[in-house]
């Protein structure tokens, strides 16, 4: 199973976590970002650094979402130990297991698994786990519904120090460890649709004698348009429109499924599904991506556990009073089919019709920046014919090279630490740098008196604990540390572990070894540095001077035409609005979103001066936008998708905005791949016979400025000009 980089993220967050004096640790994980191969992975690899561990995962409802999750670790983790209910009441808990249980089947009435004795039984397991030695973590799923005191009676039974609550939604839990997985990078791994536009195409001031009619209209043909596209590109999936309707509206669902029916759309055709509590008709299989129905309509959020990224469109019907905004509903039209995007605008979005003032205010208020007003703008005539070349991965070669990994690390630490191949040498630099040089293992805890949990926010002393290093007993937290290493950079355990060996372990031959420890040693100085190490490894992938040494492979070439139309994305709210008329398309608005305030102020720049013909903002996320191909330091490739094409004075540019300076000259940029994308850039429009470069602001003079020939962080560098005087020129 490979996981995404936000996964492996998300993963080595909750090993750090796990290692902090709290007892709650929320995951906070969009829908769509797989929160269960998350977890899996998570737990498949703790087992294995940890032993005497179980872990317990806790589903509500009535439904088999246990079985789901269960069925899932299966099928991603060969060979994992998993039970669920029926199985801990025949074997009981053993080590490393992860068992899966539906907690309302212990506590609810009505829907109890187990008798009296049975239930008696089950205790007496957990009583048994906990005499030898095992340690219970639980893992509470979809936590927002398991927030009653039913579901906290069946945790305690467990006697756990850790309890890590997964939502979408999380309700608060005072002095919990929080990780949140930030939702654009979901979107960029293809995972969730890009976009939520709302009431698309939408006129200022709708007339309409039926709100229903009128939106159920617009929702289906944009069901027909999304259809065309998928079959256009070879998918075979229809995409289905999820009307909600209010609770006690029955005259309102009667009026829905009259119009439906005069579009041809019913129950009896196989088109119409209806998930109702009292009523439920072509629901089976509705989770394919060629199922025949087109329209589900239901009253509160979709079940919990239900998946269907065939859910494109979203209709909320407003009765007399508005209803409270779940965002549980908008997470069940954000999944994208087959788990990418289609480099298509139109597929890659979701789409909300509603005349619901509130509701609208509670999407754009729970998804921020990715919810927004849109329209569709047409290309101008005149820029139909703008050609470049855009660049695409070679997937053959789309992996880390340990060795090209091991050299990145090489040359990262003998330019930034000094080192060389002296031995000696190194290991007194390396001291100088704070790196613990000890054969025993040295431990840190806290005294002192506090009346919170955050220990770091009181005044206690540090403590630290030596411990001799025993191979054996200690073995584990070195394989442990090791694949939490790798962690960072997205290395498997097996190559991270030749790579620390090769560097440091006197019985590894390699050229450029670091430091020739022996085996022993190696043991105590990677678990007392693996905080030291872990940053080491991260900044080496992204450190400039590895760049030219590689190779770049397989990269293929297409012609890049900008998009003949666009989703426009704008803000709806803002009192100024005003047409860029230098904009390719017709329509363009000053308040597009979302945007950085470089891109913002770059926009501005580009309407204001003369010399500055048309301006493109390109997309940064597939095929049919422009791309540059550049790659990490373990040969990774990576796309890199410049903000923006210009034209000034005949001349094309491309541009890379970047966070800005302070007044006192600090960088704002956090990206630590802006060297590497400077010199694919400056590469790219040399051999296309262009201009272009990077360009921030600088708060100092609140100027726009564009560096071209040589990368430099220091905005005070001759490498950094006004860029107002250097586009003037044309040169």
């Amino acid at each position: 199973m490979e996981l995404k980089e936000f996964q492996l993220t998300a993963v080595k967050s909750l090993f750090e976590a796990m290692d902090k004096p709290v007892r709650d640790i929320i995951l906070k994980s969009p829908t769509g970002s797989g929160k269960t191969i998350i977890m899996t992975y998570f737990m498949h690899q703790y087992v294995q650094s940890y032993r005497n561990t179980v872990f317990v995962w806790l589903t509500p409802g009535k439904g088999n979402l246990e079985e789901q999750s269960k069925a899932k670790m299966d099928k991603y983790i060969h060979a994992s130990q998993t039970k669920l209910l029926s199985d801990v009441m025949t074997a009981g808990f053993e080590e490393n297991d992860s068992c899966f249980i539906n907690w309302e089947k212990l506590t609810k009435k009505g829907n109890n698994a187990l008798k009296d004795s049975e239930r008696t039984n089950f205790l007496e397991h957990i009583g048994h786990a906990l005499n030898d030695g095992i340690r219970f973590v639980i893992i509470v799923d979809e936590s927002h519904q398991n927030n009653t005191i039913k579901a906290d009676e069946i945790i305690q039974y467990f006697h756990t120090d850790k309890i890590i609550r997964c939502s979408a939604t999380p309700k608060g839990i005072a002095k919990a460890e929080i990780i949140e997985i930030p939702e654009e990078e979901v979107i960029a791994a293809g995972l969730i649709k890009k976009l939520l536009v709302i009431n698309q195409d939408f006129p200022q001031t709708v007339e309409t004698e039926n709100q229903t009619s009128y939106l159920l209209e617009k929702a289906l043909l944009k069901q027909r348009e999304i259809r065309a596209a998928f079959l256009q590109k070879g998918a075979d999936i229809n995409p289905l429109i999820v009307v909600q309707i209010p609770n006690k509206s029955e005259t309102l669902q009667e009026g829905v499924e009259r119009y439906l029916e005069t579009q041809g759309i019913t129950c009896e055709n196989g088109q119409l599904a209806v998930w109702l509590s009292d009523r439920h008709e072509n629901l089976e299989g509705i989770e394919e991506s060629d199922a025949t129905s087109s329209v589900v309509i239901i009253k509160q959020a979709v079940a919990t556990g239900w998946d269907c990224p065939r859910a494109h469109i979203l209709v909320k019907l407003r009765d007399n009073m508005d209803e409270t905004f779940e965002i549980q509903t908008i997470g069940r039209i954000r999944r994208m089919p087959e788990a990418k995007h289609y480099d298509d605008d139109l597929l890659d979005s979701c789409y909300l019709y509603t005349f619901d003032e509130k509701f609208t205010a509670g999407v754009k208020l729970a998804l921020d920046k990715n919810a927004l007003n849109a329209c569709t703008l047409f290309l101008k005539n005149e820029y139909k014919t703008v050609t470049l070349v855009s660049e695409q991965r070679s997937m053959v070669t789309d992996h880390r090279n340990p060795q090209k990994a091991l050299q990145a690390i090489v040359n990262y630490v003998e330019k930034e630490y000094g080192l060389s191949t002296n031995k000696a040498e190194n290991r007194t630099k390396l001291q100088a740098y704070g790196f613990v040089f000890k054969e025993d293992i040295i431990r840190y805890t806290v005294s002192g008196e506090t009346a919170t949990l955050d220990f770091s926010a009181s005044e206690m002393n540090t403590i630290g604990v030596t411990e001799k290093l025993n191979t054996h007993k200690h073995g584990r937290d070195y394989h442990q540390k090791i694949g939490r290493i790798g962690l960072e950079i997205g290395m498997e355990y097996s190559f991270m572990n030749t790579i620390i060996r090769k560097l440091f372990d006197k019985k590894f031959n390699y050229s450029r070894k670091i430091l020739a420890l022996e085996p022993r040693e190696v043991y105590s100085f990677v678990l007392n540095n693996a905080d030291r190490l872990k940053h080491l490894v991260r900044e080496a992938m992204a450190y400039e001077i590895a760049q030219l040494q590689l190779d770049m492979p397989m990269v293929s070439k297409n012609n890049f035409h900008i998009p003949q139309s666009c989703i426009f994305t704008y803000n709806g709210e803002s009192k100024t609005q005003i047409v860029y008329e230098k904009n390719v398309y017709q329509g363009y608005l000053s308040s597009a979103a979302p945007r950085s305030m470089p891109e913002v102020k770059f926009e501005k720049f580009c309407e204001r001066a003369e010399s500055v013909e048309w301006w493109y903002k390109n997309g940064d996320k597939g095929n049919e936008y422009l791309s540059i191909v550049y790659q990490d330091n373990s040969e990774k490739q990576k796309l890199f998708y410049p903000d923006y094409i210009i034209c000034a004075k005949g001349e094309i540019w491309i541009i890379e905005t970047k966070g800005g300076f302070d007044r006192s000259g600090t960088s704002h940029d956090i990206d630590k791949f802006t060297p590497k994308k400077f010199e694919v850039l400056k590469k790219y429009i040399n051999e296309h016979g262009l201009k272009g470069g990077i360009v921030r602001n600088d708060d100092s003079t609140d100027e726009l400025c564009i560096c071209m020939e040589n990368y430099s962080d220091d905005i005070q560098s001759d490498d950094w000009k006004i860029l107002s005087d250097f586009v003037k020129r044309g040169n």
